[in-house]
């Protein structure tokens, strides 16, 4: 049986302190306040890449070194990705908690790994997505503290005979999937143009690596875990994109969920939650609910708004040239442990007034 070997757990930090640092953007929350299950409700994208690295241990070592660095100079532009989730008492220290979005230069979990499969074996594998998990390990952030906890990870997997995955997740709290997304874009031309510069100005700890005198360290190892299915999400999640005005997102996200349960074959949920920026950096998260349960919405799509169904190839990710080759392929979903609800994504496309909106519904028929 494969297995899959954790060899490093590291922090990738900003290399610049971030001018807005101990800024915090707020999470305004209208209904039931966020649950601990919610926290895990993230987005996740894996690229595959295929290179030239078999049986190099210290060209493996360097490409690590190379991802760890670049990712570092990346956040330093982005001081968001590299922030943590905060709570704090509401108003007066009674009631539930208040949420944030901390800018605070805590940095990004970062892991290395390898695993005993061949690129080829397991994109073609008829189980591939089941077992995806395990190339973006995901650590639950907790309630309790959750600025102890990086709502964002990322994973470069070596496979056998050459190839890599950067496996990246992040909470829909902290950030929504198509900002996420501009950010993996962003990072691959920061790590391209690293890669540029120190070809002319050697960098010191490139250079280090180079000195590791026990060709085992490229493959020392944290953990190893059997390469297994993972039980399938039991949520699935259509995509849409919407041109019109911004007034009636409450009816669009309805709209949404109405289609996309439509177009699954699957009970309407009765209830769902809405995600959307308030367009200054915060979030609003929204409890809605279904006609039937205290509330009456429409279900059809606002006057003055054009629906069509959409994917996330629209976005672009499969043009994020890492080491000079675009990723032979991407995956890419938003995971709802436990979701016995809907949840709804609002995402701003651009400068345009398009907005692309994800809904995520129960599976059960």
């Amino acid at each position: 049986m494969a297995h899959i070997h954790v060899e490093s757990m590291q922090t990738a930090v900003p290399t610049r302190v971030a001018l807005e640092r101990g800024r915090t953007l707020p999470i305004a929350v209208t209904g039931p306040p966020i649950a601990a299950a919610e926290l895990q409700h993230r987005f996740r994208a894996v690229l595959y890449y295929r290179d030239r690295l078999e049986g190099e241990a210290m060209a493996q070592l360097e490409q690590a070194a190379w991802v760890q660095e670049s990712l570092s100079e990346a956040l330093a532009d982005h001081p968001k990705m590299a922030g943590r989730l905060w709570r704090r008492h509401a108003v007066g220290g009674q009631g539930p908690w208040d949420w944030d979005v901390k800018l605070c230069d805590a940095g990004v979990r970062l892991l290395m790994a390898s695993v005993d499969t061949t690129l080829t074996a397991f994109l073609e594998a008829e189980d591939r997505e089941s077992k995806e998990p395990a190339l973006a390990l995901w650590t639950d952030v907790e309630a309790k503290d959750p600025e102890k906890c990086s709502p964002f990870v990322m994973q470069l997997t070596r496979f056998q005979g050459g190839g890599y995955a950067i496996g990246a997740c992040c909470s829909l709290l902290h950030t929504d999937p198509l900002s996420f997304i501009n950010f993996l874009k962003s990072w691959a031309r920061t790590h391209a143009q690293v890669q540029a510069q120190n070809k002319l100005v050697p960098n010191q700890m490139i250079r280090y690596t180079r000195y590791f005198r026990n060709p085992g360290a490229a493959t020392r190892r944290l953990r190893s875990t059997p390469l297994v299915s993972v039980a399938g999400d039991a949520a699935t999640t259509e995509l849409f994109r919407v041109v019109g005005d911004a007034p009636g997102r409450r009816a669009l996200a309805e709209a949404c969920v109405a289609q996309a349960s439509e177009k699954l074959g699957v009970e309407k949920p009765t209830r769902f939650t809405v995600l959307a920026g308030d367009g200054l950096g915060g979030l609003n998260v929204l409890r809605s609910c279904a006609k039937g349960d205290g509330e009456t919405t429409t279900t059809t799509t606002p006057p003055g708004h054009l629906l069509r169904e959409a994917c996330w190839q629209e976005a672009g990710l499969e043009e994020a040239v890492l080491d000079g080759c675009k990723p032979v392929h991407v995956s890419c979903s938003i995971v709802s442990p436990g979701a016995q609800e809907g949840i709804v994504v609002v995402m701003q496309a651009g400068a345009s007034a398009e907005l692309l909106i994800s809904a995520t519904v129960p599976s059960r028929k």
